[in-house]
């Protein structure tokens, strides 16, 4: 009688055939991604080279400190994730868990710095329909500024959410030793989580970075 492996899908023939699938498919989501957060980074390069000195002006309200602390936290993040993904192809499962943990820390803590931002931001009179105060002319493409900062940073915090949440369901999954057989689920999260990462990349400089 033939072994039936209990990680293989009834409509593959084999494990490399599903990788392979499986991948494909997370490559086609992230392409999804990569054409909505482009449309938002060519947006809001559109409205900087309309705006440029407003828009450096804005920017040097944000606090940017805190932001190249989150761009080391990310970035770190993304070290424990690759870590992660070779403890699951080894079947390590102690160091897969070990380094799926740090990864949540790691984007917990992004996210508690970021909203520590936010609510510095908040107390400054910053946020677009709330409380918002501009001391000075072109007040309406200050605002403009702070709506598309908001916006694309509070989507990356968004994704972030998920991919934590999605995180914490694996680490139950690998603490009962479901991967022991089936790497491939770390494997596509690490595509999801590198590419939240360098969502950041872009982010951080495009906002923080242009009036200074």
């Amino acid at each position: 009688m033939t072994e039936v492996n209990s990680a293989l899908g009834h409509h593959f023939t084999d494990l490399a055939q599903q990788r392979e699938a499986n991948t494909l498919g997370m490559w086609a989501f992230l392409a999804t991604e990569v054409l909505f957060f482009g449309g938002l980074f060519a947006a809001y390069l559109v409205y900087r080279s309309a705006y440029p000195e407003v828009f450096a002006a804005g920017s040097e309200h944000l606090k940017m400190a805190l932001g190249a602390i989150n761009t080391g936290v990310l970035l770190t993040s993304s070290l424990t994730v690759a870590l992660a993904v070779h403890a699951a192809t080894q079947r390590a499962r102690n160091r897969l868990l070990l380094f799926m943990a740090l990864t949540v820390v790691l984007g917990l803590l992004f996210l508690g710095i970021k909203g520590f931002e936010y609510y510095q931001e908040y107390q400054e009179n910053l946020v677009p329909t709330i409380n918002f105060t501009w001391e000075g002319n072109n007040a309406s493409q200050a605002m403009l500024f702070f709506v598309l900062y908001f916006f694309m940073t509070l989507l990356h915090a968004l994704h972030m959410i998920i991919g934590i949440s999605v995180l914490l369901v694996m680490i139950f999954w690998a603490w009962r030793g479901w991967y022991e057989e089936d790497d491939m689920p770390v494997e596509r999260f690490g595509l999801y989580w590198h590419f939240v990462d360098i969502v950041w990349v872009f982010l951080f400089p495009l906002l923080y970075l242009i009036g200074r």
